[in-house]
């Protein structure tokens, strides 16, 4: 698919670069220019999308937001500084609010797998799982962004996607396990990380943007989880890191959140699309090392 007809808000961020790149006439809208050779159309806010009035487009994919959960998560946030809400829930509606009156065929925008009840999962999770969106500010504000998605249904098709533990190379400052034990590997050749007790169900972003990519061309609107399906023990990535870099990772054994286990039901998701992960996660792993390290010139 090469992305024509489709615009993405969000193309500088983590995941979004990588959609462009598998999709070179896929057009890129934000503030900012992704790293990519994509046509880019500057706005300054979400707005005003009066720009998009002559632009040819009937899919939409939307990454809007804020991944650091466990500081927007925080009971309190400094003066000044944009609330969960502000990112994931008013940007949303003003999107929204203009784009009711296009053509579309579909939109895309992502949630978070860390909305279900981790008291009352079993394992693998599948969409119709009970939830928890009351436990913090973060899941709070993806919940209501995933309300206000129904509310707009009665005029675009929206498909909701539950995204895993997302990972693998990026430039940007991020806060997930093994990106950020990728940094202090390569600052010093060694990291600590809290428990390996957990068990996550992690995909590699390259594998993720495929599936998003592919989700474009079905007209099918759901939620849908998008993960590996697999799930990976935090003490195998430890072990993977370590023999990758000939780094120490020590484990300083405290307390983390979240459910102990977790693996996506991702059955909806393959009635949907032709999609399996290439990436394993010990390939994953690898490529994301490496790849960082490149970026340093190592």
């Amino acid at each position: 698919m090469t992305g024509r007809g489709t615009i993405l808000f969000g193309g500088s961020g983590f995941l979004g670069p990588y959609i462009l790149n598998a999709c070179p006439e896929m057009i890129s809208v934000g503030r900012s220019q992704p790293p990519t050779a994509n046509r880019h159309i500057p706005i300054e806010s979400l707005a005003d999308l009066s720009c998009l009035e002559d632009v040819p487009f009937d899919r939409v994919i939307y990454i809007i937001g804020n991944t650091d959960h466990h500081h927007l998560e925080q009971e309190s946030v400094p003066p000044g500084e944009p609330t969960a809400f502000e990112y994931h829930v008013t940007p949303l509606l003003q999107t929204l609010e203009q784009l009711k009156r296009y053509p579309i065929k579909q939109f895309i925008h992502f949630s978070t797998v860390l909305i279900y009840d981790e008291q009352k999962i079993a394992l693998p999770v599948s969409e119709d799982a009970p939830i928890d969106p009351y436990r913090n500010r973060y899941v709070l504000s993806k919940y209501l962004a995933e309300e206000a998605s129904k509310f707009y249904a009665r005029w675009l098709p929206i498909t909701t996607v539950r995204l895993a533990n997302l990972y693998g190379p990026t430039p940007l400052a991020r806060w997930d396990l093994i990106h950020r034990l990728c940094h202090q590997l390569l600052d010093s050749g060694r990291a600590d990380m809290w428990s390996v007790k957990p068990a996550r169900d992690f995909i590699y972003v390259e594998d993720a943007a495929r599936a998003v990519v592919k989700l474009l061309e079905s007209d099918a609107t759901a939620t849908l989880n998008l993960g590996s399906g697999t799930m990976t023990s935090v003490s195998r990535v430890r072990e993977v890191l370590e023999a990758v870099s000939g780094g120490t990772i020590s484990v300083v054994d405290q307390p983390v959140s979240g459910p102990t286990e977790f693996q996506c039901d991702t059955s909806a998701l393959h009635q949907l699309i032709d999609w399996t992960p290439r990436y394993s996660i010990e390939d994953g792993i690898r490529a994301t090392y490496e790849t960082m390290k490149s970026y340093r010139g190592l």
